[in-house]
């Protein structure tokens, strides 16, 4: 990464306007001075916005790879530019190093949505079935799961158990598009992503009629019919790798907002239809708190031992599939 904000404008000077640049540089300069000095490395989640994603982030991607290269950190303290699940994450595969989030509000509508009390009463009302976990989950309800998984991984966790059927919460739609993919049975929860559940099939009629050609892709936590509308269907990850590799001249991301913005910075040619919807919780996380939190080691995560040992047992099954 080069070592000066200056340097980093060329960079994103295809989504970040000139007249915002001033507005930015300040912080990133200082961002910068302080990783050296504290031996600290940024981890920032694709829906990050650009300035931070491409600009003082060492390690960027979706949930599974935050989750595999967090375990490859040397670093002393790790800053999560993301939402809390994923700083609490962290903290399991790196217990003994500093895991601070900039803003402690930065939450997660699927993360909200289910207790590790209501884990326990779906086992006793399934007993013998076994739990997987979307990791957009808390600690304490990892720590109640088997295994955990992601959008990206989600299929090949849960017929890695060699089961006819799993629990798997909490996000309902991501749990009926994997059920389509798959003759494993899936039990799913009521959990859903304030981002993605506001997407409807109507919308991406809309989006071809109004750009004839575009193509469609969408995150599994969106609605089925959704999912079915569109051209492809994937995590983050395999988004910005689609993207990629068929280098689409138009196309649109059903997903959060700062997506499209991360991955045009690498596809100036690729026209990018943005009818994206915002997390608000995502946009907690700024330069100027991410510096805060560099400068006074501001908002350390923490996990209950006896909380993070079951739950990091559940996020390395998963890595180890």
């Amino acid at each position: 990464m080069p070592t000066s904000a200056g340097a980093l404008y060329d960079k994103v000077r295809h989504v970040i306007p000139p007249i915002e640049w001033p507005a930015f540089s300040g912080d990133i300069e200082a961002i910068l001075k302080l990783k050296r000095q504290r031996n600290a490395v940024i981890l920032a989640h694709n829906y990050q916005t650009p300035e931070i994603f491409h600009c003082v982030a060492d390690i960027v991607g979706d949930s599974l790879a935050l989750a595999r290269r967090a375990m490859e950190v040397e670093a002393d303290t790790i800053v999560l530019a993301g939402v809390h699940f994923m700083a609490e994450t962290a903290k399991l595969l790196n217990p003994e190093k500093t895991v601070l989030i900039p803003d402690t509000g930065a939450g997660c509508s699927l993360a909200e949505s289910i207790t590790p009390a209501d884990v326990r009463l779906m086992r006793e009302r399934f007993p013998g079935v076994p739990v997987v976990t979307y990791v957009n989950t808390s600690a304490a309800v990892k720590a109640e799961s088997d295994i955990c998984c992601t959008s990206g991984n989600a299929r090949a966790i849960v017929e890695s158990l060699g089961v006819p059927r799993v629990i798997m919460l909490p996000d309902e739609y991501l749990a009926q598009n994997i059920a389509k993919e798959t003759d494993v049975e899936i039990i799913a929860w009521k959990g859903h992503c304030e981002v993605h559940e506001l997407f409807d099939a109507g919308d991406i009629r809309d989006l071809r009629e109004a750009h004839p050609g575009v193509m469609v892709l969408a995150h599994p936590e969106c609605p089925p019919e959704v999912v079915a509308e569109a051209d492809f269907a994937g995590s983050t990850a395999a988004m910005s790798d689609y993207v990629a590799r068929e280098k689409p001249p138009r196309v649109v991301l059903l997903t959060e907002c700062s997506m499209s913005d991360n991955v045009a910075v690498a596809h100036p040619d690729v026209e990018f239809v943005r009818p994206c919807n915002l997390c608000p919780h995502m946009k907690r996380i700024t330069l100027p708190n991410i510096r805060e939190a560099l400068e006074h080691n501001r908002h350390e995560v923490t996990i209950d031992p006896r909380v993070a040992a079951r739950a990091r047992r559940a996020v390395e099954r998963m890595l180890a599939v």
